[in-house]
């Protein structure tokens, strides 16, 4: 019996993906217990050939690929959602690794806390190629890799916080009731939009499902050199913005954002003097760069 389905949506990433594919089948949870859905989404690379090697190499595990021709990460989620078979639902990006206990771990949860409707787990940056770079805050590097991490103990989410969308797990019903990720947010190829994920978890809120923090479903973000440019970082920042503003466009919200984003401003100037003021100019410059690149988002 399938218990839990991992999705891992992927684009033109075949070597990243076979690397977190093989801490996937690394799982400690009985291989009868849970299946992988890949969903190739349009890939130009090698991913369908390389992945078809991978799986015929690990023939008594539940992998299999599927494949989602309309653009977009919100298609595809939803895509490996529908053909997926267990009763919970984790999803994971192309470059992470997960640890052997991830999938148990969510499996466990969702057991002892029947009133659980979603969950995520702990996220690590990971810096491969590079060292993490000295004018990075926690501000800057949220966008980037987004790490998580609430202790040692199951819990309730933060108020306000919303598991990282490439560690976070779902009985399948909240699919059903709430409805899926909106196609209108959500990467498309190599653009850097977002809010798909705050998007189904606003919902959630709403409705007051209950949301959990699992710290022993753990995930390695692995961070490339191309993330760390100002190229990138600028372009993310934008992204951002734009992505806030569609949202807010489809709740009618508009102006609330624009009003929050004053006042973000003002916290970024006081934080980047107080920065200044201790001799950090480079954590202060890049964090008036983040806001500068999501206003601009906003107002695009």
């Amino acid at each position: 019996m399938i218990r839990i389905s991992l999705i891992i949506a992927t684009y033109n990433r075949a070597e990243a993906l076979i690397k977190a594919l093989e801490s996937v089948v690394r799982q400690t949870l009985p291989a009868e217990q849970w299946e992988c859905v890949v969903v190739n989404n349009n890939s130009t690379d090698q991913t369908s050939v390389q992945f078809a090697d991978f799986a015929s190499h690990h023939s008594g595990m539940n992998l299999r690929m599927v494949d989602e021709a309309r653009q977009g990460l919100s298609h595809a989620r939803n895509c490996g959602i529908t053909a997926s078979r267990g009763e919970l639902i984790a999803i994971i990006d192309d470059d992470e690794r997960i640890n052997p206990e991830f999938l148990s771990a969510y499996v466990n949860l969702f057991d002892r806390h029947p009133e659980a409707m979603s969950a995520g787990g702990q996220v690590i940056a990971t810096y491969e190629e590079c060292p993490r770079p000295r004018w990075m805050s926690r501000f800057t590097e949220e966008p980037i890799a987004n790490p998580m991490d609430y202790g040692d103990k199951v819990c309730e989410f933060p108020a306000g916080r919303i598991p990282a969308g490439g560690n976070m797990a779902f009985r399948r019903e909240v699919f059903d009731r709430f409805g899926f990720f909106n196609p209108e947010l959500g990467r498309v190829g190599d653009r850097l939009i977002g809010g798909e994920e705050s998007d189904l978890f606003e919902r959630l809120a709403r409705a007051g499902a209950k949301c959990y923090y699992v710290p022993d479903a753990v995930m390695w973000h692995l961070i490339p050199a191309r993330k760390l440019t100002r190229t990138y970082f600028e372009s993310l920042s934008y992204n951002i913005g734009v992505s806030q503003r569609r949202r807010a466009e489809l709740s009618d919200s508009v102006v609330r954002l624009r009003l929050c984003e004053l006042l973000k401003w003002g916290a970024t100037l006081l934080i980047a003097l107080f920065w200044l003021i201790t001799l950090r100019p480079a954590k202060a410059l890049w964090l008036v760069r983040l806001r500068r690149g999501i206003t601009h988002g906003i107002r695009s």
